[in-house]
């Protein structure tokens, strides 16, 4: 008799719920920008530059995290990344010059939040899913699009009353009080429980092939491009979204409003997105994602009132979750699921590549050429590249 309830959406619902925490920290850097600016005398360049560092980091440590989630499992990986972020958000806080920040904040805590990312639970639900897949990666991602609606107005609320060290501390204390439970007593590798819809359409997987073999494939780069225009984008947002807008004449609260919108609106987008992606070739679905966005950022640079700013966000937000969830769904349709943590750990090094650069490139261009258009319209150009690579990807298989 097949258990009425799989215990692989348990899996799914903790991976989305620690994805809110550790990638809305990651997208939230626009509320801490300033403060840490202000306060600790960098200029947006420095800033900046510390940031795409980490981001250099967190795609480092993803192929990693990978190959240490093939080797010793999920839960291995989840509690060593807790500790470094407990670790490293406290050493940041207490950090007063810009070599100290650099280490804690912006390569130790990068590790940590990699750890404990997309990168460590794309396989352990790839393993529990196959004919519903793609639904229950983007539930996944739904953590990400949450992470911007819900935490960048808490922090910058909790900012603004204690500051952005205590709001730092106190978040890793609440992130390791959620993640060790998860850790010991839901992460399972071990899928010896699949049901028998699961079951059955495991059988129809491709055979899994070496990394060397998938490195001379055409697919493997086209998704890697694809997730370092996409990283380049978000990141981008999220370090100068923020910052652009006030720049632009809006104030703090309207534009952490308008940012956060985005992620909003996309945790009821993307359960449509996945259920859709179960049906579809995958592919459309992420060519579409990566043709909004293009649209999105150039919209996003002219908008000049609230309800443009709030419509172009809201549309935004319609398809800002799918590329990380596609991809990886993709992923292991193409090349199985024996090594797919690794595989995904190298291309989400070329989305933490194009978020270094996108980083830096916001804060440089506007250092240096005084405008935000450069960066913006860059990410636009990208993304549109991006979707007609997405077009000529390999129908994948169901």
């Amino acid at each position: 008799m097949r258990c009425p309830w799989y215990f692989g959406w348990n899996i799914v619902i903790a991976a989305a719920l620690l994805t809110l925490l550790s990638s809305g920290l990651r997208m939230s850097m626009g509320v801490f920008f300033l403060p840490i600016a202000n306060d600790l005398g960098f200029s947006r360049s420095i800033l900046s530059g510390i940031i795409a560092i980490g981001m250099l980091f967190s795609g480092i440590a993803m192929p990693i995290a990978g190959y240490l989630v093939g080797k010793y499992g999920t839960r291995f990986v989840l509690l060593l990344g807790t500790v470094m972020i407990i670790l490293s958000t406290i050493w940041s806080a207490m950090s007063r010059d810009y070599w100290n920040f650099l280490f804690s904040f912006g390569i130790a805590l990068s590790f940590g939040t990699s750890f404990v990312g997309a990168v460590s639970f794309t396989p352990i639900v790839a393993k529990w899913f196959h004919k519903r897949r793609g639904f229950a990666l983007f539930i996944v991602s739904t953590g990400s699009m949450a992470g911007i609606a819900v935490m960048l107005p808490v922090f910058a609320f909790f900012i603004l009353l204690y500051g952005w060290q205590n709001t730092l501390v106190a978040f890793s204390v609440f992130f390791t009080i959620l993640a060790m439970p998860i850790a010991l007593f839901i992460m399972k590798d071990n899928h010896a429980a699949i049901d028998q819809r699961e079951q059955a359409a495991v059988q129809t997987q491709p055979v899994d092939i070496k990394l060397i073999d998938v490195l001379k494939t055409r697919p493997f780069w086209q998704l890697s491009f694809g997730l370092f225009t996409c990283g380049f984008s978000m990141n981008l947002l999220g370090t100068h979204g923020v910052p652009m807008l006030v720049d632009h004449g809006f104030d703090s609260v309207t534009s952490s409003t308008g940012i956060g919108l985005i992620g909003l609106v996309a945790i009821f987008s993307t359960l449509v997105l996945g259920y859709i992606s179960d049906i579809v070739q995958r592919k459309n679905i992420l060519m579409l994602v990566y043709l909004v966005r293009a649209i999105g950022f150039i919209a996003l640079v002219l908008a000049s009132t609230k309800w443009q700013l709030f419509t172009i966000a809201a549309v935004g937000g319609l398809v800002w979750a799918g590329a990380l969830s596609t991809s990886g769904a993709i992923t292991a349709d193409i090349y199985g699921v024996k090594i797919v943590g690794l595989l995904s750990g190298l291309t989400y090094l070329g989305h933490q590549i194009g978020a270094m650069i996108g980083s830096w490139l916001g804060g440089w261009a506007y250092d240096n050429l005084h405008t935000h258009l450069v960066a913006f319209g860059a990410a636009s150009i990208l993304l549109l590249m991006a979707a007609l690579s997405s077009y000529f990807l390999p129908k994948n298989l169901k």
